[in-house]
């Protein structure tokens, strides 16, 4: 190797080719890889610089543009460096991998201005969503369906141009997909079914990320996690990841808590017979203290507070109200408010909460009455006097019959007796 040849700097400008000493392409391939490091550190640092003072703006577009380049940029510098470099290369070397650069340096610029357009779109969404960002944020869910939509246009368009350019033709390809369609759309009709059942959740947006779901028909209830194209991931609420095909969708009842305006309280509560007269005025101060609670809707919300039913032991009137919040912990707080202010309410008008009971009225026959009577007549005899023996026996048998009868007309008294009193009870 003859490094004297360096001397002539003039060397290092030309073109080589076959008859150019080694070290003069050498240092020619060195040259130019060594100029793309240091173009690529010193675009890096101007991208930084850049991209600080883009954030004192309030433009979303900017980050998003600067952010979504910056991989791409060194991506397509080192394309630019090593295709120059192969090319050099190729001009000394009759190796026949070198013919491949012109085309693997075409696919290259495809795939990476593909992927800087799936990078911005990532970012834009993102920053639609963020509300640190934007003052009236986009949707999740509809901005997540837009992007995937976006991403996949750009990814489909960007295979099919690399086809193009690596010299298959594209309307024999898309001939093939429509005729072959038919049957990929057949046998895969199930998954076509998820993504069009994925579609109308986006387009409908029956629920979005966040929100608390749940199905009457299926045993679906949580929290939506994740919306795909295929599946939905809902976290049940003790934690358990549910996977739901999105063509379910198009055939159940679902319901979605997450979007209720209030939340109901829907009670009853009984109080003795006893205290039957001050029913009016403890209605009377549970409606006013209903209207009065602060947490409690009644304006623009159904409000009945009344008398509603006679129970076995008490007397009961039911309370239908609704809370100005929706969420669920705060909800019970209000409800366990309410509830005890009713019992305050009902203590302060002399009452009393029922608890079931039930008076029982025994029948009992007195002594010397009419059994007795009857087991002195069954034993008498005008047939002149059996023997001590026989008498004893015939007035056993009198005794049990009389005792049966006795039983019988008890059960029956006591049975109506109660049949009678069961609708006078006064929960004492």
């Amino acid at each position: 190797m003859n490094w004297q040849t360096l001397t002539d700097w003039r060397q290092l400008l030309n073109w080589p080719g076959p008859e150019t000493e080694t070290v003069v392409w050498l240092t020619q391939v060195f040259v130019v890889v060594f100029c793309t490091v240091a173009t690529n550190f010193i675009l890096m640092r101007v991208i930084d610089l850049i991209d600080h003072l883009s954030r004192k703006t309030e433009n979303l577009w900017d980050d998003a543009l600067l952010e979504a380049a910056r991989v791409p940029v060194r991506l397509l510098l080192w394309v630019v460096g090593l295709s120059v470099a192969a090319e050099m290369l190729q001009s000394v070397s009759e190796s026949a991998i070198f013919e491949y650069v012109s085309e693997v340096r075409r696919v290259a610029f495809i795939a990476i201005i593909a992927y800087f357009l799936t990078r911005l779109v990532s970012n834009v969404e993102h920053n639609l969503v963020n509300p640190d960002r934007v003052e009236k944020p986009m949707d999740k869910t509809t901005a997540n369906a837009v992007g995937k939509l976006l991403r996949i246009s750009v990814l489909i368009t960007a295979l099919l141009i690399i086809l193009q350019a690596l010299g298959y033709s594209i309307s024999g390809v898309l001939a093939f997909g429509g005729v072959g369609g038919i049957a990929v759309a057949y046998a895969a009709k199930d998954l076509l079914a998820n993504f069009f059942g994925g579609m109308m959740v986006y387009l409908d947006k029956p629920f979005k990320v966040g929100e608390w779901v749940r199905s009457p028909d299926r045993a679906i209830e949580g929290t939506v996690e994740h919306i795909g194209w295929r599946l939905t991931r809902i976290r049940t609420f003790d934690q358990r990841p549910l996977y739901v095909p999105n063509s379910l969708f198009t055939t159940v009842v679902l319901e979605n808590p997450s979007r209720m305006l209030n939340r109901r309280i829907n009670e009853k509560i009984g109080i003795r017979y006893d205290d039957w007269r001050v029913m009016p005025d403890i209605v009377a101060a549970v409606r006013q203290m209903l209207i009065d609670h602060q947490d409690t809707e009644t304006d623009y919300r159904t409000l009945i507070v009344n008398f509603d039913h006679y129970g076995d032991s008490h007397i009961e009137f039911f309370i239908y109200t609704f809370t100005k919040t929706t969420d669920w912990v705060r909800y019970h707080e209000i409800k366990q408010d309410v509830l005890m202010r009713i019992m305050n309410i009902v203590d302060e008008h002399g009452a009393e909460f029922a608890f079931p009971t039930r008076t029982l009225h025994m029948h009992t026959s007195e002594p010397g009455g009419r059994d007795d009577e009857m087991e002195d007549d069954d034993v008498e005899d005008d047939g002149g006097d059996p023997p001590p023996r026989a008498r004893r026996k015939a007035r056993r048998g009198n005794r049990n019959r009389n005792r049966n009868r006795n039983r019988r007309d008890h059960r029956q008294g006591w049975k109506g007796e109660q049949d009678q009193e069961t609708g006078d009870d006064d929960g004492e």
